[in-house]
């Protein structure tokens, strides 16, 4: 069975179809019979931008609120590079948030 992971991004909710396509086109969100998977759920984000930073929202020094949406999705080891890669160069964050976690996979007899 091949090995898969849980990755995580938080995008502004502006930003999060097109962080979902590009999670679908990097080969992410493939389940059986399956593509285009994904769950999200809306929150806040907060952070300082500090000095030096170029952030797309906010200015340096001021504690920024943003209105954004969690994706989650899964993704096999051998697209889990490529799919960091393309979320990276598509973020419109200096700095995104991705989270990866390795997935236990079942035993066949469970």
């Amino acid at each position: 069975m091949a090995k898969n992971f849980k990755i995580v991004v938080y995008v502004p909710i502006s930003d999060a179809d097109k962080i979902r396509q590009v999670f679908a086109e990097a080969g992410a969100g493939q389940v059986g019979n399956y593509d285009s998977t994904s769950f999200s759920v809306k929150g806040t984000g907060r952070f300082r931008p500090l000095a030096g930073a170029k952030p797309a929202v906010g200015v340096v020094g001021k504690l920024e609120e943003v209105e954004e949406e969690r994706i989650e999705t899964v993704v096999r080891k051998e697209d889990l590079k490529e799919v960091v890669f393309r979320i990276r160069k598509a973020h419109p964050y200096e700095e995104p948030v991705i989270d990866v976690f390795e997935l236990e996979e079942a035993d066949e007899d469970d």
